[in-house]
């Protein structure tokens, strides 16, 4: 679901983080404050890990202002030994689909709303380095998101497409040269979406996928570790669509402490909040 389908929305300006004064949420260092350390502490520990599961201290975090927002800001956090959360991935602009973000659906260009695992990476240029598990694909390589395969939802490596509805992840071109799997749908559930990728942006809103510059995608991917247990979190500071188009009605949500709602609730919009006076006001051009 990576190509996109709709105008370019407002641009983004965030000032880079190295320019924050000492004592700030933010310094130069990359250090956020302790209530944004909370929240990236709560976010990283979202769904429900198995007892052997590894503690996520990788944390990628996607927000954007309203739920049928197609652009907003990505930023990549790390905890080191001591618990903090440092930012390693500055912030740069985020394509969202061409129906913002919310509930999941095939055939629905809408980007899940949550927090999801990061798995398997894959381009069609050679591994940048990264040590998640790697494809280099080929024209034989397809990603299958026919709801009625035995397939749906993985990748698939044959001479020909492998059903009615499966992307060719060389022939789909530059927006795949570099991108990673965000497991929003693991159980392979059909009708819950299939092919939602962070990859390399077109500068236009996706199908579902979370697009970024071709340079930060190479940056995430050197760095992303699967020890580390690397995840990412899609949050909006609005009620979140889940019908078939924006402003059908939503499931029942948590109040959120600003009086508005969120699909992840008071976390994410406070995290969306505090995340300008972290790293300086966002403003639209």
């Amino acid at each position: 679901m990576g190509l996109a389908a709709a105008a370019t929305a407002a641009v983004l300006v965030v000032p880079a983080v190295a320019n924050a004064a000492p004592g700030t949420p933010n310094s130069g260092n990359g250090s956020v404050d302790q209530t944004l350390n909370s929240l990236l502490d709560a976010l990283a520990g979202g769904g429900k890990p198995t007892p052997s599961a590894t503690a996520t201290t990788q944390l990628l975090v996607a927000t954007g202002k309203d739920a049928s927002d197609t652009t907003g800001t990505l930023t990549g956090y790390e905890r080191a030994g001591t618990g903090d959360w440092k930012i390693v991935i500055e912030p740069v602009k985020a394509f969202f689909g061409s129906q913002g973000q919310g509930e999941p659906k095939d055939n629905v260009p809408r980007t899940p709303s949550g927090t999801f695992a990061l798995d398997q990476a894959f381009g069609r240029k050679a591994n940048p380095g990264t040590k998640m598990p790697y494809r280099q694909v080929t024209a034989k390589d397809w990603w299958d998101s026919d709801m009625k395969s035995p397939t749906y939802n993985t990748l698939v490596t044959k001479d020909h497409k492998p059903s009615a509805d499966a992307e060719n992840l060389y022939n789909m071109g530059p927006v795949y040269d570099y991108a990673v799997n965000i497991a929003h749908n693991a159980a392979r559930t059909p009708g819950k979406a299939s092919a939602i990728f962070l990859h390399v942006t077109n500068n236009q809103p996706t199908e579902g996928c979370v697009g970024v510059p071709e340079a930060t995608m190479v940056k995430i991917l050197t760095w992303l570790d699967p020890a580390k247990s690397p995840k990412i979190t899609i949050g909006v500071n609005a009620q979140a669509p889940t019908g078939d188009a924006a402003g059908a009605e939503p499931p029942e949500q948590k109040n959120s402490p600003n009086g508005g709602v969120g699909i992840l609730g008071g976390i994410a919009e406070s995290l969306l909040n505090l995340i300008p006076k972290a790293l300086g006001t966002i403003t639209q051009s």
